[in-house]
């Protein structure tokens, strides 16, 4: 953090100056991108986020990590702005690997500018000179080497926007395909079918934000609701194993009216996409919001019932909401697995199926076994753990 004196004589943070300094350090670490195309008029159009931005010469896209320097688009490469090993259920993933980690890494960087990111300070480094925070260098052989020390059978690109830094992520996961892992994205859902087509071969598993169904609130965001309502369907369509998440922000998304709308748009889609309805917390710029009661977490999870859904989670409150923290057999009822927060306490599957009725459930669960798919019942071959 670069420091200055002010005229009392006093050390403050000057952190736009650090900004600039770190946007410096980023713009060497990079590679020549994939993801776009030359127009006639010489910009770069770049189809790694639903921006699709038109790059001029010496200029950044929206995400302020791809630009355009002599006619080539430059994307980040070779460094982590976070790391750590997490259950997979904080990604929340509840229908793959349950009770096992996956190695999160994520860069700098993002798309859209939410006022309740919970992830800001990477996110927003390079938008909100108060989010400065530090790339630290890395190979993907290092990050698949990570994940086998710590028996961690996915690797996920999350804490910041991973779309904006497919290249990298492509990599990283293609390296780690070859050692057995699985890899998944943790995402907005800004996407374009393009980018979704290249990072297919190497993610089989995908978690969307539906942060709300206004196209408004969207904007406000710094995106629009279609783009991310045609990911959920292409995702879906494509065969990637899909989880939503919906974050009840209280005056902003919790009318039942727009939770019905979210839940009968992802039921139209397949009522076994799993939807995670999370308590927010203050953070961020909304830290005069109130936290979401128990009580609407609960009732949200309802709605999502009533609209078909089978598989509906509270998260974000752990041993508050009785059994919507757990997965439950559509057929009989049976408690499959139980959880506290993100601590697994029983799981109960035979092999993906309902031991009660057999019924199999949808998802990504060991290593010797065929679960149907999302996709129209499409058998899913599941890759073996390490």
């Amino acid at each position: 953090m670069i420091r200055r004196t002010d005229r009392a004589g006093e050390s403050v943070t000057d952190d736009k100056s650090a900004m600039l300094s770190l946007q410096k350090v980023l713009g060497e670490m990079t590679e020549a991108a994939e993801l776009y195309d030359t127009l006639d008029d010489g910009r770069l159009l770049c189809y790694a986020c639903g921006h699709e931005c038109k790059i001029a010469q010496d200029k950044t896209g929206v995400c302020r990590v791809r630009f355009n320097t002599d006619g080539k688009l430059m994307a980040p490469s070779g460094y982590v702005g976070a790391l750590a090993c997490d259950p997979i259920e904080k990604k929340p993933f509840y229908h793959a690997f349950p009770g096992r980690d996956a190695l999160s890494f994520g860069m700098l960087g993002c798309d859209l500018h939410c006022g309740y990111c919970q992830n800001w300070v990477t996110s927003q480094a390079l938008r909100d000179p108060a989010a400065v925070s530090s790339a630290q260098p890395i190979t993907p052989r290092q990050l698949a080497d990570l994940a086998l020390r710590h028996n961690a059978p996915v690797i996920a690109t999350t804490y910041n926007e991973p779309l904006i830094t497919s290249e990298w992520a492509v990599k990283v996961l293609k390296t780690a395909q070859a050692d057995g892992l699985i890899g998944a994205y943790i995402s907005n859902g800004n996407a374009t079918e393009c980018v979704l087509d290249y990072i297919r071969p190497y993610v089989q598993l995908y978690k969307v934000d539906l942060k709300s169904f206004s196209d408004r609130e969207y904007r406000a965001l710094g995106g629009q609701l279609p783009n991310v309502l045609r990911t959920i369907k292409q995702l879906h369509e494509k065969g990637f194993w899909l989880e939503i998440v919906t974050l009840i922000v209280p005056g902003l998304n919790d009318s039942d009216a727009e939770l019905e709308q979210m839940a009968a748009f992802l039921a139209d889609i397949s009522p076994d996409i799993p939807w995670h309805l999370t308590a927010f917390h203050s953070d961020y710029k909304m830290a005069d919001t109130d936290h979401t009661s128990v009580d609407r977490l609960t009732s949200a999870c309802e709605i999502g019932s009533a609209a078909g859904l089978r598989y509906v989670y509270a998260g974000n409150r752990p041993g508050m909401t009785g059994h919507w923290e757990h997965t439950r057999c559509p057929n009989c009822n049976k408690t499959l697995i139980e959880r506290r927060g993100f601590v697994v306490t029983d799981n109960h599957l035979n092999k993906g199926h309902c031991p009660g009725c057999n019924t199999p459930i949808p998802g990504f669960w060991s290593s010797d076994c065929v679960i149907p798919q999302q996709n129209m019942g499409t058998p899913m071959w599941l890759t073996r753990q390490p």
